[in-house]
């Protein structure tokens, strides 16, 4: 027998083998998924039994929920300047690709096959019920949420999700309120404030990540869905940073606001998949990471009315070894920030402002899918990349996201079939 606490295996017993699978009666585990949760202590376990005689495992199970749940494990880490505990305070997730800190301490989680969860004093939630239907295939399903810069009198969470509809699906952002009611969550008023327009069957390249601006006008970021093409048309929202208030309607000031020549929620074009994306207060504007192909995956400072390029140029190739558009650079178009070629494939970005890590202050912090990496971009004072520091490569899995907590710690996500909330703190 061998006994799974949170992804994690907990002991084998090889004494007790049979062919029958086992499953423990409801009133000492829950059936949670992939795994079973003990009501009395919270503690979850995915069992895996080849047993003699069922009651034996019963037995032992039943003593696991008496003994409770045991400490997270952690590991420390030397960087550059800081030792770094990191403990894995949830498991058991499906591909988890977003978290938000809530005002009470709580943390919403998204999973992209189209679940939301809270986690709360280490516990994670049922699925939080109104989540509507997302397209949850290849890279699409629910994404990114953020919470509402007036939560405390609103009670909005936002979110993007893989719309399904006439064709396939598309980048979507949503907005809900979110009730708490006891023990249960659910959504209520849910209201697609944006939808893009041409649905493909494809299921690459969705973008999906919110940012809230201090003036309270919301960032959304979209993929070019796998055709290239799109992120250089001005009246598709794919391949773009779109802009809107938080109704879904467009801002005067934005750069395309009267229409014309391009759909007015366009804030910039010519980006392939942003899925990193963070308000800056070193520059007072928005920072983005982009997925390139094979190379040229960038760190891009966006600007009104800009173009950042792609497919028109580009520090990387296509996956066949030829060349992207005529080159690395022509007028009119924007270059990065910074670049890395070979990738790391870029998702999630926190710019540290938090004290537990004073050492990192105005570092960009990028997650890294294809080596499982915390790439550490420090800056100087105009907010210029100075170099690169490659934390935690290998030790969890791959980093969907990357968050700074009210505390000041940092907290990942690993995008696995048992994905991970990892938080780091300053260790002692």
């Amino acid at each position: 027998m061998q006994i799974f606490r949170g992804g994690r295996l907990e002991g084998v017993m090889p004494h007790l083998r049979s062919r029958h699978n086992f499953r423990l009666p409801e009133r000492i585990l829950a059936r949670t998924g992939r795994s079973a949760a003990c009501p009395s202590t919270g503690a979850t376990y995915f069992v895996l039994m080849r047993i003699m005689k069922p009651f034996a495992a019963f037995a032992i199970l039943s003593l696991l929920c008496l003994m409770g749940p045991a400490q997270a494990a952690s590991k420390t880490f030397d960087t550059d300047k800081v030792r770094v505990e990191a403990t894995v305070i949830a498991s058991g997730l499906d591909h988890p690709w977003a978290l938000a800190f809530l005002p009470d301490g709580d943390v919403l989680v998204t999973e992209r096959s189209g679940r939301m969860r809270i986690l709360s004093h280490g516990k994670l939630s049922a699925p939080i019920a109104g989540v509507p239907e997302v397209a949850a295939y290849g890279q699409g399903g629910l994404m990114d949420v953020a919470i509402s810069p007036h939560y405390a009198t609103d009670q909005l969470i936002f979110f993007t999700f893989s719309r399904p509809g006439k064709g396939g699906s598309g980048t979507a952002a949503a907005r809900a309120k979110l009730v708490r009611d006891g023990g249960k969550a659910r959504l209520e008023e849910v209201r697609v404030i944006y939808s893009m327009k041409e649905k493909t069957a494809s299921p690459l390249q969705f973008g999906s990540r919110l940012v809230f601006a201090p003036d309270g006008t919301l960032f959304i970021t979209t993929g070019d869905r796998g055709d290239a093409e799109r992120a250089q048309d001005m009246q598709d929202s794919a391949g773009a940073i779109l802009r809107v208030e938080p109704d879904g309607s467009v801002p005067p000031d934005n750069p395309y606001a009267k229409g014309g020549k391009a759909l007015p929620i366009i804030w910039s074009k010519g980006h392939r998949n942003i899925q990193g994306a963070a308000y800056d207060p070193l520059t007072r504007g928005l920072i983005v990471t982009e997925h390139g192909a094979r190379g040229g995956d960038e760190v891009n400072r966006p600007q009104a009315g800009k173009n950042y390029g792609w497919p028109v140029i580009s520090y990387g190739r296509n996956y066949s070894g030829t060349r992207i558009g005529i080159g690395t650079a022509a007028p009119g178009y924007e270059q990065p920030l910074y670049y890395w070629d070979p990738s790391i494939a870029p998702s999630g970005l926190a710019i540290y402002e938090g004290d537990m890590f004073p050492e990192w202050k105005n570092d960009l912090l990028v997650g890294a899918l294809k080596y499982r990496l915390v790439a550490r971009l420090p800056r100087d004072a105009r907010g210029r990349i100075t170099g690169e520091e490659r934390l935690f490569a290998g030790a969890f899995g791959r980093i969907r996201d990357v968050r700074v907590a009210p505390d000041g710690s940092i907290w990942l996500l690993t995008d696995e079939d048992d994905g991970e909330i990892v938080r780091l703190s300053r260790a002692r």
